[in-house]
């Protein structure tokens, strides 16, 4: 097997991995064949001398999967316990920080809906109102009554579209950060 069909076969082997991986691979193993030519031996020779394609795809995707073990030290670990009660409660103060904004966030966001259904049932009752009022003798009162309520009535609609895209904001946040949250544990729980 000559150099470019030792490449190609590699690349084709290696087709999992990402391209920047797959890249480095392929520039080390061709150097390594070009060391090997420059050294006397020809191109197969070069490219049998550097081993079984098996091995070398194998031995790519094991280094992969194995990861270091990181090494605890037992200054680390008395340090940690030592300062657990200032690191402690600076993450729980911070934890009631971000919770304390996230509940503010929500409550906004009720808040503003409780908008929405303030001028929505204003509008209902201002029209009923003035209904009433047109109809019994005070014309010009129950008009400018349904007047106030129509403006009410814009102003729901312009409302709702804002309710809904503060909703639709906060949530994509909650997804995110459980997302990101759930990310963080099991990466921890993995290593």
């Amino acid at each position: 097997m000559n150099k470019e069909e030792f490449l190609l076969q590699l690349r084709t082997r290696l087709a999992g991995l990402p391209p920047v991986e797959i890249a480095e691979r392929e520039f080390f193993y061709s150097e390594m064949i070009d060391d090997r030519m420059e050294e006397g031996l020809s191109e197969t020779q070069a490219v049998a001398a550097i081993g079984n394609l098996d091995e070398i795809v194998a031995q790519v995707f094991s280094e992969r999967t194995s990861k270091p073990k990181r090494k605890r030290h037992g200054w680390m670990v008395a340090l940690l316990i030592i300062g657990s009660p200032l690191w402690l409660s600076l993450l729980i103060a911070a934890a009631a920080v971000v919770i304390s904004l996230y509940a503010a966030l929500w409550s906004v966001i009720v808040s503003l809906w409780s908008v929405f259904a303030s001028l929505i049932g204003g509008a209902v009752g201002g029209i009923a109102s003035g209904l009433v009022l047109a109809l019994t003798g005070h014309f010009l009162t129950g008009m400018a009554l349904i007047g106030a309520a129509l403006l009410c009535v814009g102003f729901g609609i312009l409302t709702f579209y804002g309710c809904k895209a503060a909703s639709r904001g906060a949530w994509q946040l909650t997804k995110k950060t459980g997302v990101w949250l759930k990310n963080g544990l099991t990466k921890k729980e993995a290593a």
